[in-house]
């Protein structure tokens, strides 16, 4: 088992993509960005060269390979996702020192949505939309972390891997070719062929089947260059405060997502499902028009409490009898290139639950999936030409006191070998409109089309 973590101060940096860029080459690097100083969120979380890293193939079945010999084997025919996972993080001393930061060793990657399709028994007749595994999720003994509020930043790690960071922080920068498209952005589908998924789902609605489907259609291009060059345009454009950035092989992951998935603090849970968008305006006038509109829109309010109540249930069954509460119904939150409504779901933890079976109860998140979700998820796997990958999916970490944060990978640009895939989706209910849901899964993804392009 690992030493225990120490804590070492660095100096303060309102920014983290400087200080990351030092890393990013790194065996999987991970970035967990607030999008500081535009956004809101409180903390940059950065770390690489995890002591294993875990996989999840096609099948559901968990791969771990140990990098170095400071862990112990794994026991024989550790292959279910979650126990190899909850085997991982009992490989981590837990701090005995109390400390407010989020994440002090622990696992962190992704889970991607045909991961949650697998454990919900939800088969796929569609082809893979990417070579990306199921999930990846590395154990980390050390990380960097920039507090924004207190306007300090931390090392915490061994004091043998401290010495490594600093020689890795002291290196030059890192230089990749400039990124660029080789070839542009194409839409999956065709406005008439959306149209036709459109009314199919009104059929399933009226049938009762569903309350709601979440349809989405993915943009490809091809490229060549840096992708965190392409990370930083990305950011540029539309700062959100649960970015991040992951890499490895001849993948990475560019997320810039607005929502949080689940997060878990001392056994108190919050989701904050997102449903109702609205562009923002070229003019003050006309951008609290579009506020007020989104407000006050019958449709977008009915979309996002039928989501509450899915999350409400998904919680209720890891949570304690009664605690689960909605603070924030439909609130307004506005980002540089649209407005969402927002609700807010709390609850409190099961003593005897962790925060990984909250994600195995409540994942994929309701938000992305519609209601009810099984057959939601059904319909969408019929319905849309291609497997998921990650989009969909969450981004985050689990750390050994049991404190979790993940987002909702949506507004997400996955690179996968020479190809970049980029998905925009919406949920459709009985009074939707063909023609603007299909212009808002292009307007959700515009402002990341544009940066790239």
């Amino acid at each position: 088992m690992s030493p225990p973590l120490t804590l070492t101060a660095l100096p303060y940096a309102r920014d983290p993509l400087t200080l990351f860029a030092r890393l990013r080459h790194r065996h999987d690097a991970v970035l967990l960005d607030s999008g500081r100083p535009v956004a809101n969120g409180r903390y940059d979380i950065m770390t690489s060269d995890p002591l294993a890293t875990l996989d999840v193939d096609d099948q559901g079945r968990a791969h771990i390979e140990r990098h170095g010999d400071a862990l112990a084997a794994p026991p024989a025919g550790l292959d279910d996702a979650f126990a190899a996972q909850a085997w991982l993080l009992e490989q981590l001393p837990v701090p005995s020192t109390p400390s407010e930061l989020p994440f002090l060793g622990g696992l962190m990657g992704y889970w991607g949505y045909d991961f949650g399709r697998q454990r919900q028994g939800v088969l796929s007749h569609k082809p893979a939309a990417t070579h990306f595994p199921a999930a990846r999720l590395g154990l980390y003994d050390w990380v960097i972390i920039i507090d924004h509020e207190r306007q300090e930043a931390w090392l915490a790690a061994t004091p043998p891997r401290a010495e490594q960071v600093a020689q890795w922080l002291e290196q030059a920068l890192p230089t990749g070719e400039p990124f660029q498209l080789v070839a542009p952005f194409r839409a999956e589908m065709r406005q008439a062929e959306y149209a036709e998924r459109f009314a199919r789902v009104q059929r399933y609605i009226r049938a009762g089947d569903c309350y709601q489907i979440n349809l989405a259609q993915r943009l490809t291009a091809r490229y060549k260059g840096d992708e965190w060059d392409a990370y930083c345009r990305l950011r540029h454009a539309t700062p959100t405060p649960f970015s991040g950035f992951m890499a490895w092989d001849d993948k990475a992951i560019m997320s810039l997502s607005p929502e949080r998935f689940l997060r878990v603090r001392d056994g108190q849970v919050e989701t904050r499902p997102i449903k109702g968008t609205r562009r923002r305006g070229d003019t003050a006038a006309e951008d609290r028009a579009q506020a007020q509109a989104l407000l006050h829109s019958a449709k977008d309010r009915a979309e996002n409490v039928m989501i509450v109540d899915l999350l409400r249930n998904d919680l209720g069954r890891v949570c304690r009898p009664g605690s689960v509460r909605v603070p924030t119904l439909c609130g307004l939150e506005s980002y540089p290139n649209v407005h969402h409504l927002v609700s807010v779901v709390q609850g409190e933890l099961k003593a005897s639950h962790s925060p990984l079976a909250l994600l195995e109860a409540a994942f994929p998140g309701g938000s992305i999936t519609g209601a009810p979700k099984i057959r939601a998820m059904q319909i969408i796997d019929e319905l849309e030409p291609c497997q998921r990958s990650l989009y969909c999916g969450s981004l985050g970490y689990v750390d050994v006191r049991g404190h979790m944060d993940t987002s909702i990978t949506i507004r997400t640009v996955l690179a996968d070998g020479d190809s970049l895939h980029v998905w925009g989706g919406g949920g459709l209910v009985a009074d939707s409109s063909p023609a603007d849901e299909y212009a808002e899964t292009l307007d959700k993804i515009r402002h990341l089309v544009r940066a790239l392009e």
